[in-house]
């Protein structure tokens, strides 16, 4: 499998694209991290047949190429008191790269909202929210939310269940 890269400053020129060869083994590798980040490499070289010497440089390989970006603790939200999940479709006044921008600038600095997708269609955004309680998004919402840069209409909706959330991609 070919991967097409954006090369970053340490690694060539800024912004030039490299090819990439995904063999089985990384495959194997990736998909293993993925499953479990906090593997020790002596076990991940033995589950996908390498000893660690070059189990550890593939492993460093993927994440130099940014095909491997960080490695997460799944935590329980609701265990630490954050009860409710929304999802926000919002809507915003102009579209200009510039106005798009400052709204994800502004997306990033609100611990609450987790994931920031902009869409195709009449929705520009998608926003994942967490919070404690009802009372707690209610005020976020009138306070961080729809004041926001360039917002001109935002739609909720309260998650009931969660039936899958699997991180990541499919590998096999």
């Amino acid at each position: 499998m070919w991967i097409l890269h954006r090369v970053e400053a340490s690694n060539g020129p800024v912004g030039e694209f490299c090819m990439i060869n995904l063999d089985e083994i990384d495959r194997r590798l990736l998909a293993e991290l993925q499953a479990e980040g906090r593997i020790t490499n002596v076990e991940l070289a033995q589950r996908v047949g390498l000893t660690a010497p070059p189990c550890l440089r593939r492993v460093r390989s993927l994440e130099e190429a940014g095909i491997i970006q960080g490695y997460h603790a799944d935590l329980d939200a609701s265990k630490l008191g954050f009860t409710i999940t929304v999802f926000a479709l919002v809507s915003l006044k102009s579209q200009a790269e510039e106005s798009l921008r400052a709204f994800e600038d502004h997306m990033k600095t609100l611990p609450e909202v987790r994931e920031c997708h902009m869409l195709n269609g009449e929705i520009d955004f998608i926003l994942k929210i967490v919070s404690r309680d009802l009372q707690s998004f209610q005020e976020f919402l009138t306070s961080k939310l729809t004041p926001a840069p360039n917002v001109d209409s935002v739609k909720t909706s309260l998650t009931i269940r969660t039936s899958k959330s699997v991180p990541g991609v499919p590998l096999e």
